[in-house]
């Protein structure tokens, strides 16, 4: 078995700085860990690519639509990447899961913390944001997906999860 690459330890300690509990996967550079956030439980990996000299950080939560729901949760996640600057959303169809992935290009080995750090919060608070709006898709009665106008569903902001320091201090 090989070392960990300098890489996927600069994370691990990015990881430890913030307090961010992981567990390094035997045999590669990835890094589990799990986050609980606003609307659901974040399943993270982090993978140094260490011949592109690259960050991928994978945020998952399971979501199981039925067969007539997935079309109108795809479109779903097809809108809300078009609003997107960084990164994405999937579906993993195999796993039933709904998926956030970010990838970073890095200069040096040992990768920035805080770009480090800002990529994991990215992808935590982006598929915490998107899960409510999966949920009412999923929850839509199959009677009443043809009149779910996804477009105006993605601007309601009520069901979006406060960002912290933002709320009013009182």
């Amino acid at each position: 078995m090989r070392p960990p690459s300098l890489q996927i330890l600069s994370v691990e300690d990015t990881f430890g700085r913030n307090g961010w509990h992981c567990e390094a996967v035997d045999g590669r550079d990835v890094l589990r860990a799990v986050f609980d956030a606003h609307h659901t439980r974040v399943e993270l990996h982090a993978q140094a690519y260490t011949p592109l000299n690259a960050l991928g950080i994978v945020a998952e939560a399971p979501l199981s639509p039925s067969e007539e729901h997935l079309p109108y949760l795809l479109e779903l996640l097809a809108r809300a990447n078009k609003q997107l600057t960084l990164g994405g959303f999937e579906f993993d169809l195999d796993r039933e899961k709904l998926v956030f992935r970010i990838t970073n290009l890095f200069e040096r080995e040992k990768y920035d913390a805080d770009i480090v750090t800002s990529m994991v919060h990215c992808a935590v608070a982006e598929l915490d944001r998107i899960t409510p709006y999966a949920s009412i898709v999923v929850k839509t009665p199959e009677d009443l997906l043809d009149d779910l106008d996804l477009q105006r569903l993605l601007m309601r902001e009520d069901i979006i999860p406060p960002v912290p320091g933002d709320e009013d201090d009182f």
